[in-house]
């Protein structure tokens, strides 16, 4: 039988839906184990071959471990709200839900092509309102909630109004946004919006004002790493600071629960320190500098290093900070204004990394030093965040790099108060010596200055120890359409408007259908054009914002537990069952952010006994990225014509030619019967699916290049373009590659319909898994691929010929038992480790093995098969059933090695004699010692080499050497 993939391809996946061959169930009856892919959002493009990377990785161990007897849960869903679905359908002229279903529908058929395991019975989709029920019903969870400090777990909001109608805040830890003090008293008294403005302070899902970048052209609020020299990274519109309104999740409630609990999982370290740096714990003291003039008003600084106060010598406030305007003098309000204007246009991002970049303004206030009562002044500088700490540093430029250089810049005095003359090679960032011009503290090391500082801020009131934290509270609002609405009514049209919650009867709240769904550049909401929706009977008004993105992926790995389920947002049989994720892969990109929440929701639902787990994913990999190879071609437009005695004899400016990429502007070349230098030498991206595998643009191709391109209409192939002649006599120029990004704006992307389609899927498979170790970035590289479409054809082969079955009954040989075996061994090692590049290599070295031994015995080919079967999935089906075997291959068992069949009985020992090998000779592992010197000493070679010399020793060292002494 011919190796027809593309037919049996469509033959089983069929067969697989049919029989629900994937589908599992919530049972006992074996062990649990959940494979995990991160939640993709389906892009219009659909899938390029760097996407499958990590899905292939996934299935191949799911299947692993179903063959293996677990009742394996590998589901698949869709992260279908959000901003780019949202762009992509303006950009489409379609409303989103129309075409995240088309993409959702493009992104499944390729999944399904692939081979892959999912059971699609517990597909879900962010965007459907049976899934986002339960993510509206999570948020009323945590707006209905505090974070008890004490307790160290989050708790019903009813708790915390018991504690004020007793005590008032008496005795109350709580994460809040601010610290209030009153009584019961005083509570009792305040009326229900007063009540309820005192709780937004505490609520774990709240409302709050904050400095956030705003993108009118997208018409929604922007994260710090979505902003670049004040452009949108998407679509690259201008961006602006605006103060708005905002819901926050409280996640700083739980920065010391997600450090601890990173001890406990099983992640690469790489990626737990990525989440430690996220969070930022750091130990120190918080300060409060007053500032002359203004009647007693403070800021508050938190530093690292308390036993540097007396080195301080200027402040430095964000120029966001609240206080910027209030204490700027009239003198510098100019210079402050000219410097916000200058910062507003730059993202945390590029404030932070640009370090040499030194700038700062005065705003010509001083703050008093606690000790001193000097008067010290105070500057705003882009490298001091408001989003981080108290947005507020004390400048200690003898102790920190940062500060030194602006004072530096700036002539601000520098003084010395740490002396590490006794620790040669410390620098400023090394927290040792001991304190001079520094009071009280003199003589100190600096260990143990900052505990006196500590405590003397504290006896002074002007401070306390404290631990502080780099993570910030999430926003969680967004001023778009396509997203979760808020299930949330304000009883008052105002921007004060108090927030109450909806009944959860009235889940789901669903987004309304709008013809005009576009962002308003006002920055109001498009949900405030529905003003049908909006505007309640009842005189209340609905929340226009909706929630991010990352809202509906927070939660959605429970979800698939019971994704049908209408009462609950899990069952609690599920949940006993499947616990949390024991295999979850994804990309490094989503280190922090998803991570980071996810984690945070899933401690969130523990504390209100919803889980049982703390963690949701006991182990992690990030798969590495498949990057592309981008094309180039070389213009050249002038060239200096030469003799033959190598004179220029012209200069050409309209030279116009492109040329191939070795040769470079400089260079000379011969072209026809002529010599020339070319002039510099301009590139152009050209689309890889004009070039051959070897870079190679032919002159058919090159014209619906030039075709395709505006820019290049102009180009007339027959003069326009040195060709070279390949051996066939046909005209090229060759293209320059470089491995970039896999992206459609380098047109560099490679489908993976195009590979299934001229290899097949398990070829496809095996391939991306036989680039290299799953972890690492990899370039992908076409001409590859042939070797691996050769290596199924041969394993195809051990049980065909002349394109028809032929399978033997015999009994196999014991070489070919250990051929096996060794290769049970092998794959089953490494896919334990998650070295998926090495199975394919044990693979091919033994079906290589098979075929030198001209083995199609049915004794050795149905092991494996079933041993491939995780990485070709439809080949292995058609000989198993070719086999004659009942069911799908995989839900048949995985091969048990037997160690009998490896066991080496026999060595070739290396005989050393006068300290150099003479000779190999093969003996059984079981002879003693007599029996394998007789058999060494008989030997002509050995007995060359002794010459009849006296053999003074014999030393064997068994299944290693023999050494000869004479």
């Amino acid at each position: 039988m011919e190796f027809n993939y593309t037919e049996f391809e469509q033959k089983w996946q069929k067969y697989w839906e049919e029989n629900n061959t994937y589908k599992v169930e919530n049972n006992t009856d074996r062990p649990k184990y959940y494979v995990l892919d991160m939640f993709p959002y389906p892009s219009g493009s659909g899938l390029h071959v760097g996407h499958p990377l990590g899905y292939i990785a996934s299935d191949i161990y799911s299947r692993y471990k179903r063959l293996k007897g677990f009742n394996v849960l590998h589901p698949m869903g869709f992260d279908a709200f959000g901003l780019p679905a949202e762009q992509y359908a303006i950009k489409q002229g379609k409303h989103p839900a129309r075409t995240t279903e088309e993409n959702i529908a493009t992104y499944k058929k390729q999944l399904r092509s692939l081979g892959m395991s999912y059971d699609w019975s517990r597909e879900v989709k962010t965007c459907d309102p049976s899934y986002y029920k339960w993510t509206q019903w999570a948020f009323l969870q945590m707006f209905d909630s505090w974070y008890n400090q004490n307790t160290n777990q989050a708790e019903k909001l009813e708790t915390l109004v018991a504690k004020f109608e007793a005590n008032g805040t008496e005795g109350v830890n709580a994460a809040e946004t601010e610290a209030l003090n009153f009584t019961a008293e005083e509570w009792q008294a305040m009326d229900e919006t007063a009540q309820q403005k005192v709780l937004m302070n505490y609520r774990l899902a709240y409302l709050d004002y904050s400095e956030v970048w705003f993108c009118p052209a997208l018409g929604t609020v922007l994260a710090n790493d979505e902003v670049k020299d004040g452009k949108s990274e998407r679509g690259d519109h201008d961006v602006e600071k605006r103060r708005l309104r905002q819901w926050f999740l409280r996640v700083t409630a739980y920065a010391e629960r997600l450090l601890g609990g990173l001890e406990t999982v099983d992640w690469s370290e790489s990626m737990r320190e990525m989440q430690r740096n996220w969070i930022g714990k750091s130990h120190g003291a918080s300060m409060f500098f007053e500032i002359d003039g203004h009647n007693g008003k403070t800021f508050e600084i938190f530093t690292t290093r308390p036993d540097t106060i007396f080195g301080v010598t200027f402040m430095v406030l964000a120029p966001e900070h609240e206080l910027v305007q209030e204490i700027t003098s009239d003198s510098q309000k100019q210079a402050i204004e000219e410097y916000l204007e200058y910062v507003n246009k730059r993202s945390e991002r590029e404030r932070m990394s640009e370090v040499k970049v030194v700038t700062g303004a005065f705003t010509g206030a001083y703050a008093i030093h606690p000790f001193t009562k000097a008067k010290i002044p105070i500057w705003i500088s882009e490298y001091v965040l408001a989003s981080y700490g108290t947005g507020a540093i004390m400048a200690v430029p003898s102790d920190d790099d940062r500060d030194n250089a602006f004072a530096d810049k700036f002539g601000i005095p520098i003084v010395d108060i740490i002396d590490k003359s006794d620790y040669p090679g410390a620098t400023r960032d090394d927290k040792i010596g001991k304190m001079i011009n520094s009071d009280f503290i003199n003589g100190l090391e600096v260990k143990d200055a900052i505990k006196v500082i500590c405590d003397k801020v504290e006896e002074m009131k002007v401070g306390k120890a404290k631990i502080n934290y780099r993570l910030r509270d999430a926003g969680f609002s967004r001023q778009r359409y396509w997203g979760e609405p808020f299930p949330i009514v304000y009883k008052d049209d105002s921007e004060e408007g108090v927030p109450y919650a909806i009944d959860i009867n009235e889940l789901p709240l669903i987004l309304p259908e709008m013809e005009d769904f576009r962002p308003q550049k006002d920055g109001q909401p498009p949900l405030a054009k529905a003003e049908h929706w909006r505007n309640l009977t009842n005189g209340t008004f609905r929340e226009t914002d909706t929630m991010p993105g990352y809202a509906g992926s927070s939660w959605y790995f429970l979800r698939y537990m019971d994704p049908h389920n209408e009462d609950a947002f899990v069952s609690q049989e599920a949940l006993d069952y499947w616990e949390s994720v024991d295999f979850y892969i994804g990309g490094a990109e989503h280190a922090v952010g998803h991570l980071i929440y996810s984690r945070m929701w899933h401690k969130f639902f523990k504390d209100m006994s919803l889980v049982k787990t703390e963690e949701p994913y006991k182990k992690l990999v990030n798969q590495g990225m498949i990057q592309g190879q981008s094309l180039f071609i070389s213009f050249c437009e002038d060239a200096k014509k030469l003799d033959r005695d190598g004179d220029v004899v012209a200069e050409i400016n309209d030279f116009n030619k492109f040329v191939s990429h070795q040769i470079d502007g400089g260079n000379e070349v011969k072209i026809d019967k002529d010599t020339y230098v070319l002039g510099k030498c301009k590139e152009h991206r050209v689309p890889i699916h004009y070039a051959d595998v070897h870079g190679r643009l032919y002159k058919d191709q090159f014209t619906k290049y030039i075709n395709e391109y505006k820019e290049m209409t102009h180009v007339d192939p027959e003069k326009n373009v040195w060709w070279k002649v390949d051996g066939n006599g046909e005209e090229y120029i060759l293209l320059r590659p470089e491995v970039e990004k896999m992206s459609k704006s380098k047109y560099n992307v490679v489908n993976p319909d195009d590979m299934v389609a001229q290899y097949g899927a398990d070829v496809f498979r095996m391939f991306e898994m036989f680039l290299g170790p799953i972890e690492q970035s990899k370039p992908w590289d076409t001409k590859g691929i042939s070797g691996v479409s050769k290596f199924i054809r041969k394993y195809w082969n051990l049980s065909h010929k002349n394109e028809a079955f032929n399978v033997s009954d015999d009994e196999p040989t014991k070489e070919e038992l250990k051929i096996l075996h060794q290769t049970i061994k092998k794959v089953e090692d490494d896919i334990e480790r998650l070295s998926f590049n090495t199975c394919v290599s044990a693979f091919m070295v033994c079906v290589n093995e098979l075929n030198s031994k001209k083995c199609n015995k049915r004794s050795i080919l149905e092991p494996l098969t079933v041993l491939m079967a995780p990485f070709a999935p439809y080949t292995t089906e058609e000989i198993w059933h070719k086999l004659g075997k009942e069911g799908s291959i995989h839900q048949a068992t995985y091969p048990v090695l037997n160690e009998e069949y490896i066991k080496e009985d026999a060595f070739e020992y290396p005989i050393m004699i006068k300290g150099k090998m003479r000779a190999k000779i093969e003996m059984s592992l079981d002879w003693d010692e007599a029996a394998v010197k007789d058999k060494v000493l008989a030997d002509e070679r050995v007995q060359k080499w002794i010459n009849g010399d006296e053999v003074k020793r014999f030393i064997l060292v068994k299944g290693r050497i023999v050494n000869i002494v004479i």
